[in-house]
């Protein structure tokens, strides 16, 4: 079998495991301005907990045994191959497109290095230590994550959380939703919801520096911090030109269930940047990327991609408050499954995944 050359571009949690599973086989090139595979889901534990910080970084020229690593940006694609922010053009026989999305610091990081990116934390981190009241706008997921981090270290801080949605987690049965609003309670979280800010706040999010706003709801809220945490945002910029495909007002790109981005057979989109209907988050991008490595495997030996991809008929979540409390729904053979918090823990809460990561990313 010849070696292909396949390029990735973006080597988050999809594109990181397909360039792993095809390391071996094929002549991989990553392309992604970071020096590192960030664990994004550690972020907010890195805020909270510097020394905890370093846990989040697998650095690719240590777990790439062939491959080639090419620090720069995607500014454009085509059937051939890649064009870089550098002027550097890449020739491909497959494409990986895995750029996934962009979100609010902390919960991703801004900065491409793992120096800046610690040094960023670390800067932020004593903000918050020194700050009594902190707001966090946004409650999603990632703006309920943050808070029990933030109650983790500093239990007497308070926190509200504010976000114009009437209701928490909707698309998750009313158990769940139950058992967060009792851990939240416990944890001595102020949730404002069906209210968002009549104006934003006179400091930046992340800078220290007391402020008060008004809700729309006429409340008045006084607080020394606040953070983002909503707003994500799909990273296609690169494929605005149309040079290869069409992008949905979204920003992402249609894939067939091989995920191959419709009319080609050698090009392959997975992540954030699909079109298929889930929501977006980091465990069905990785579950993408094993899809997308036994296609190329198979298209290298000449024959059909037959694997697809069938995303779930309900939506998966494992959302911790700390190291030990968070909530859950987990697939089971009889359907979606409500799962306490020590579940949550165990497969989550406790390390982020550090583990799975390290087990995955280990020098062969």
């Amino acid at each position: 079998m010849m070696s292909r050359t396949v390029v990735i571009v973006g080597g988050g949690y999809g594109g990181s495991v397909v360039a792993k599973a095809l390391d071996a086989e094929a002549d991989v090139v990553l392309i992604d301005p970071r020096d590192a595979f960030i664990n994004s889901a550690g972020s907010l534990r890195a805020l909270t907990q510097p020394d905890w910080a370093h846990n989040m970084f697998f650095p690719y020229d240590q777990w790439l045994r062939r491959g080639t690593v090419v620090r720069d940006r995607a500014v454009s694609v085509d059937p051939g191959g890649v064009t870089l922010a550098s002027g550097r053009r890449v020739e491909a026989d497959f494409l990986v497109l895995a750029t996934g999305s962009s979100y609010a610091y902390p919960a991703k990081p801004a900065s491409d290095s793992t120096p800046d990116v610690l040094d960023d934390l670390l800067r932020t981190h004593k903000e918050l230590a020194g700050s009594e009241r902190v707001l966090i706008l946004g409650a999603g997921p990632v703006g309920l994550e943050l808070a029990g981090e933030i109650k983790e270290v500093w239990p007497h801080k308070h926190v509200t959380i504010v976000d114009p949605a009437e209701d928490l987690l909707p698309a998750f049965p009313a158990e769940m939703r139950d058992e967060l609003r009792r851990q939240l309670d416990e944890l001595g979280i102020d949730l404002r919801l069906g209210a968002g800010l009549s104006a934003p706040p006179t400091t930046g999010a992340g800078q220290a520096g007391t402020f008060t706003v008004t809700t729309t709801a006429s409340e008045e809220i006084t607080a020394d911090l606040w953070f983002r945490a909503h707003g994500v945002r799909i990273n296609s910029d690169y494929l605005a030109d149309g040079r290869l495909t069409t992008r949905n007002p979204q920003g992402q790109v249609p894939v067939t269930e091989t995920l191959n981005v419709r009319g080609y057979e050698h090009v392959y989109a997975i992540g954030d940047l699909t079109d298929v209907a889930e929501a977006k988050m980091a465990g069905y991008a990785m579950q993408h990327g094993e899809v997308v490595a036994q296609n190329i495997l198979a298209q290298s030996r000449g024959e059909q991609p037959a694997t697809t991809y069938r995303p779930l008929p309900h939506p998966m979540i494992l959302l911790p408050l700390g190291p030990r409390g968070g909530v859950g729904q987990l697939p089971t053979p009889d359907g979606p499954a409500v799962v306490p918090a020590e579940t949550v823990s165990a497969y989550k809460g406790a390390d982020l995944f550090t583990g799975r990561f390290t087990e995955q990313f280990r020098a062969v």
